[in-house]
């Protein structure tokens, strides 16, 4: 048995989903941090400086200290009870930039088994191109 799993382990497909895994992981903290300490920051900023990760209710307040609270971080440590929905906004805008990311790979993939090679080179450059402008000019 233990020489069976590790014929499945070391195929190809096992070893190839595994790196993927491990860089999914990878990338997926990339762009968490690049949402909560890049993009949200100066969005919040041009709303009149709201501070994402500080929007909440307070669903009940918290049995150390009554509310309000000035800070997420305060009503947790009263041990309130709150509606985080500005982590929330912070954790769909991390899968919408996931899942484009995802798109692409996929979009890009499918052009260059398709033999569309100039096609996937053209994707890949206006998607630099919109993220990377300055690159560009």
């Amino acid at each position: 048995m233990l020489k069976e799993f590790k014929e499945f382990a070391m195929k190809g497909n096992v070893l190839d989903m595994a790196v993927g895994i491990i860089i999914g992981g990878a990338f997926g903290t990339i762009v968490s941090s690049f949402v909560a300490d890049v993009m949200m920051p100066p969005l919040g900023l041009l709303m009149g400086g709201v501070d994402f990760s500080n929007m909440f209710v307070t669903l009940k307040d918290g049995a150390k200290a009554a509310g309000p609270y000035a800070s997420l971080a305060d009503a947790k440590a009263a041990g309130a009870n709150t509606l985080n929905y500005g982590v929330f906004a912070n954790a769909v805008v991390s899968f919408l930039i996931v899942a484009f990311a995802v798109f692409w790979d996929g979009q890009t993939q499918f052009l260059l088994q398709q033999g569309a090679i100039g096609a996937a080179i053209s994707l890949t450059l206006l998607v630099s191109a919109i993220a990377f402008p300055q690159a560009f000019q």
